[in-house]
């Protein structure tokens, strides 16, 4: 049973009454603005006032369109900040809040909402959509007839949980009566659903119920964007680029040093660096091969032609599978085994089938034959590859480092190399190549430098967290640092091993621990070494330790929220509802984050 128990009424100096209108007066009040309210109450105690100075009556929220997103990239708040846009042309009122800023309480109270909400990991809702999620999901969660909504969810289809986020939200505002004024919309990595015809119909819906709205128009998001949507991006030439695994290990992961402006591309430790890279020729030339169409074979991608080589090449999503197109290829293809095995299989078998190949492989497997521009209209466009930053601008100014494990498959005796991980691989010093930089809010080191870290890393999952060190050490922060990292070998697969030695011995690193899955006769895994040192993690926890988390989110990001729980029951005296509560509240508080793919 949890230990955690609610304040006794008797020992504070507001009635129940008074309580329950303080707790109305403040929903939906960001963390800032109850912390001005705290302030400005305050202020009127100390000049003997005992009400508020008459003010004119607050507009209703009855025409009000709230824009809620709920993101851990900056697509969603691109989206929003473009409906807003629009709705200030129709003359709609409306505000737009990350779903960070929103009081779930405060939802009773809306009677339009249009939610933008992202699916990560292993189709979890994003960090800022946890509260809001809860609160729907729970016991006492408020009918809501009141509600007109719309439910824009943005997802990857070659995930096995595809928008699940999205879904989940939409499916339970209907069981408690909302009524949706648009069918859900679900965007793909490329986001070609939320189009000129979607904001058009998203708008004049909520205009329908806003009674001072503009006569219905045709709305365009190809409009100037607001300045927060301004894109930072810079040419990087390669410093360094160095294989930082042994020769025999079973795994290729390189260190690459790129050369920038630091102060135009100013990126903070949490943020990724995104870059758009080619498609293995290797892979190219076999899907022409089995398809027998020539490279120069003319097709058209929008308003533009171009060969199929090209857009094989550079423009088309070749390496990387997503159930639609799957089943866009089978369909036309001569293998009815193959057909029914996908209808009919559960998402994680087909979710292994889909990791284990290409497009090609697909092609080959289901016997499908037709026109090169018929390819080109089926695929996805060929996505950017985001890597975590690795290093400190403070510590290394006018450099980015990224940590990349080259994917280095096979098929049936034949490569199957990555896309972005294979072009990288090759680059060398001098070579140029254009990096975005991809803010991430819901992934920061603590503001205060006192603060307590502890980081779970294992793999290429360390990459944060090496930058985290670099800033701390470069800028003398006191807060101990406490790494987890995990791999197969010590000998052959300690990442920046170096690195962290040197950290341990300057005090940077107050403590590192170790996993080698392969160096002892039982497996090891960070998990494990977690609930080794559990009563220490917890103590660190209880003294304002920050948690974080990044790799893997199919299996080790569940593992080590596992562990939490049953280190939090083992040594803090609660039941297992009671451990999930306490770390919802480290969550809630920006002291549990996680960066998981």
């Amino acid at each position: 049973m949890s230990t955690a128990s609610s304040p006794d009424i008797r020992l504070q100096p507001l009635s129940a009454q008074q309580l329950a209108q303080l707790e109305s007066a403040v929903a939906g009040f960001s963390p800032s603005a109850l912390i001005w309210a705290s302030g400005f109450l305050a202020g009127l105690a100390g000049q003997g006032k005992t009400a508020l100075p008459a003010r004119a009556e607050a507009p209703t929220t009855a025409a009000r369109l709230s824009i809620l997103i709920g993101s851990q990239t900056g697509n969603g708040k691109r989206l929003g900040e473009k409906v807003l846009k629009a709705c200030q042309q129709r003359g709609v009122a409306a505000r737009l809040l990350s779903l960070a800023d929103f009081n779930p309480r405060q939802l009773r109270q809306e009677t339009a909402l249009l939610l933008i909400v992202s699916t990560h990991g292993d189709g979890d809702p994003p960090d800022d959509a946890l509260a809001l999620h809860r609160q729907l999901n729970g016991a006492q969660a408020a009918r809501l007839e009141k509600l007109s909504y719309s439910v824009l969810a943005l997802g990857d289809s070659s995930y096995p949980h595809f928008c699940k986020t999205g879904r989940d939200f939409d499916e339970r505002l209907s069981a408690l009566g909302a009524t949706a004024v648009l069918p859900r919309v679900e965007c793909d990595v490329d986001l070609a659903a939320a189009n000129d015809e979607w904001l058009t119909s998203v708008v004049n819906a909520f205009a329908a119920i806003t009674p001072e709205s503009a006569a219905p128009a045709r709305l365009a998001l190809v409009e100037s964007a607001p300045a927060s949507q301004e894109a930072v991006q810079a040419l990087a030439s390669v410093l360094v680029n160095q294989r930082i695994t042994g020769r025999a290990s079973s795994k290729e992961v390189r260190h690459l040093e790129f050369a920038l402006d630091t102060s135009r591309f100013d990126y903070l430790p949490g943020d990724s660096v995104s870059l758009k890279a080619r498609n293995p020729q290797a892979v190219v030339s076999e899907i022409l091969a089995l398809m027998q169409w020539a490279p120069e074979t003319p097709v058209t991608l929008g308003e533009r032609s171009l060969s199929i080589e090209a857009a094989l090449s550079g423009e088309l999503e070749i390496t990387q599978l997503s159930r639609p197109v799957v089943n866009a290829v089978i369909e036309r293809g001569t293998h009815d085994g193959l057909r029914e095995w996908l209808a009919t299989a559960d998402a994680a078998a087909i979710a292994e089938w889909l990791q284990a190949r290409q497009l090609v492989d697909v092609l080959r497997e289901s016997g499908a034959q037709f026109s090169a521009q018929t390819l080109v209209d089926l695929a996805r466009p060929l996505a950017s590859r985001a890597y975590s930053i690795a290093s400190s601008a403070a510590a290394t100014p006018d450099e980015v480092h990224i940590t990349v494990a080259v994917v280095n498959d096979e098929r049936d005796g034949v490569p199957r190399p990555g896309c972005a991980s294979s072009f990288l691989a090759q680059l060398e010093a001098g070579a140029e190549i254009e990096l975005h930089l991809d803010r991430n809010q819901a992934f920061r080191l603590p503001a205060a430098d006192d603060a307590p870290i502890i980081m779970v890393g294992p793999g290429t999952g360390i990459a944060p967290f090496r930058s985290f060190v670099e800033e701390r050490a470069a800028r003398g922060a006191s807060g101990a640092n406490w790494l987890f990292f995990g791999e197969r070998t010590q000998r052959e697969d300690f990442l920046y091993q170096i690195e962290w030695q040197r950290h341990l011995r300057q005090g940077a690193l107050a403590k590192l621990e170790l996993a080698f899955s392969r160096d002892g006769a039982h497996k090891v895994y960070v998990q494990d070494r977690l609930t080794a040192c559990g009563a220490e993690v917890f103590q660190w926890l209880q003294n304002g330790a920050y948690f974080y988390v990044c790799g893997d989110a199919q299996r080790m990001a569940k593992d080590v929220h596992r562990a939490l729980v049953n280190l939090v029951m083992a040594h803090g005296g609660h039941d297992e509802d009671g451990a999930e509560e306490y770390l919802f509240g480290l969550r809630q508080q920006g002291r549990y984050q996680r960066d998981v793919y």
